[in-house]
């Protein structure tokens, strides 16, 4: 088994580097726990690179992530940086090394907390044991599609852009989402708009095909917008969702929120060769370098890094539970806080759950 990891470590924007210090932090202590060791290797993304470099994402960045195991990213942009042309700003640095690294498939959990029931926005009854997996393909679709553009017709301004998927593409995340879902509760959501987009009636034909080879999990189709409804409705019942890159990005926040916070959500952008860890939380400027950002995110980020890419499950699993153990401890950050709870800062939060997981 591989001992040592060369990682790319991307701190970004506003609360950023805080939360990201509270993930090295961790991933300190369980190098130590299991005798594994991690090289981290900063560099420049978002608006720190616009400042910096002039580009959001430098190829001095890119150069060091292509030489590395995996990708730690905190967070970017910032309203310093809203007026900037949209080609120039610190989001096209996170588009752009997703497309650069091919990491075509995005993973976020919705897991509801126990001890974080009450901070849903759903009855206990229906949030209470919600465990789904949002798998969103990230390099195609609405977001890359051509032709795409601002432009003058018949005396008015307008906006376009392309809804495009080719069949490899829809076939791999379609793939990898059986494939996980094996490891879950063997059910596959496949979510498209196939009443009225042809690329959505592509995206069924091809789910389909790909579920012939998957006969043991359970596959449903599911139009968009009933599938937001039915997530606030019977959450319990999915497991894993498979979408594209438009649909995926409002679903999986929609998920997340109904587990009471963004800020206790991480992912994974992986691809064929490379993987990204991030939160699924913004760079939250307002809070910057005050302390108080809750860093689980950013700490379970990691903790799918130490899965997917170390192969080191156990010592995942050592972060989850250390976390699950702070939180019913009573530990909440400003953004999980309720009466009767202790609000720590992000240190504080840091060191309580290193203290389980040593």
């Amino acid at each position: 088994m591989k001992k040592s990891f060369k990682i790319t470590v991307l701190p970004g924007d506003g609360i950023g580097p805080e939360i990201m210090e509270s993930a090295i932090e961790v991933l300190k202590a369980v190098s130590k726990k299991y005798g594994v060791n991690f090289e981290f290797h900063e560099a420049l993304i978002g608006g720190a690179a616009i400042d910096k470099a002039g580009d959001p994402l430098p190829e001095e960045t890119l150069k060091i992530a292509k030489e590395s195991d995996a990708v730690l990213l905190a967070a970017v942009g910032g309203e310093k940086w809203d007026n900037l042309p949209t080609d120039k700003r610190p989001e096209k640095g996170l588009l752009r090394i997703r497309k650069e690294l091919d990491l075509f498939a995005n993973l976020r959990p919705g897991k509801a907390y126990t001890a974080l029931l009450d901070a849903s926005p759903l009855k206990e009854n229906l949030i209470k044991g919600v465990d789904l997996l949002v798998i969103r393909e990230l390099t195609g679709g609405i977001y890359f599609g051509e032709p795409r553009g601002i432009e003058e017709r018949g005396g008015e301004k307008v906006g376009f852009n392309t809804m495009i998927y080719y069949e490899h593409e829809i076939k791999r995340i379609a793939k990898l989402a059986f494939e996980i879902s094996r490891n879950r509760r063997k059910k596959v959501t496949s979510v498209d708009k196939a009443n009225v987009l042809e690329v959505s009636a592509v995206w069924r034909e091809i789910v389909n095909e790909v579920h012939a080879d998957y006969q043991d999990v359970e596959l449903e189709h599911m139009y968009v917008d009933n599938c937001a409804m039915q997530l606030v409705r019977r959450p319990k019942d999915f497991d894993v969702i498979v979408t594209g890159n438009l649909f995926g990005d409002i679903l999986s926040d929609e998920a997340g929120a109904l587990t009471g916070s963004l800020g206790m959500l991480p992912s994974a952008s992986i691809g064929e060769k490379y993987a990204l860890y991030e939160p699924v939380h913004g760079s939250a400027p307002d809070i910057a370098g005050q302390g108080i950002a809750n860093p689980i995110a950013m700490i379970l980020s990691a903790a799918m890094m130490l899965e997917i890419t170390c192969k080191l499950p156990e010592a995942a699993r050592d972060i989850e539970n250390a976390i699950d153990k702070v939180l019913e401890e009573g530990y909440r950050t400003g953004d999980i806080w309720a009466p009767g709870t202790k609000k720590v800062g992000t240190k504080e939060m840091t060191e309580a759950i290193i203290r389980y997981i040593i």
